[in-house]
């Protein structure tokens, strides 16, 4: 098997899988991370998301092979309970979670975001967030979040 190379949460990693199976499953399985939850196995939910360079990504239908050079971010590289990302502090603060299933899919779909356009209009949240699938009702308080996160990451 060819070991497959890629920087994940800023870190050089080596992957020695069959090149066929998907990032979520060698994320989880092969790395220990917690972060990409398994959803829909389709890339249909995006319960899975991680960053792939600047764009929010479904790992569960991403090759590993796929992944060779790339630069990768899951949600532990996003921030750590010691430092948060702004993201991370604006969810708490406007409770845009409830169950919580979604919201690692859906914390980096906003984080992409935010890395292209750092001050997005309420609708341009919808659009990025619309292929993340949450079913507990807390949309408008994801957006919130995600504005409240957009304007304290622009005032520095």
């Amino acid at each position: 098997m060819p070991q497959i190379r890629f920087r994940l949460n800023g870190t050089e990693t080596a992957v020695d899988a069959d090149p066929e199976r998907s990032l979520l499953d060698i994320l989880r399985s092969e790395l220990g991370l917690t972060g990409p939850h398994f959803g829909c196995g389709a890339g249909e939910c995006g319960t899975c998301n991680v960053i792939v360079g600047n764009r929010a990504v479904n790992s569960c239908d991403m090759p590993l092979w796929s992944a060779e050079g790339k630069d990768i971010t899951t949600l532990e590289g996003l921030g750590s309970a010691e430092r948060p990302h702004p993201l991370q502090r604006a969810f708490i603060a406007e409770q845009a979670m409830q169950c919580g299933y979604c919201i690692s899919g859906i914390l980096m779909s906003a984080a992409a975001l935010l890395r292209q356009n750092p001050s997005p209009s309420a609708d341009e949240v919808k659009a990025a967030l619309d292929r993340n699938l949450c079913r507990c009702g807390s949309h408008n308080r994801i957006v919130r979040a995600v504005l409240r996160a957009a304007r304290e990451m622009s005032a520095g």
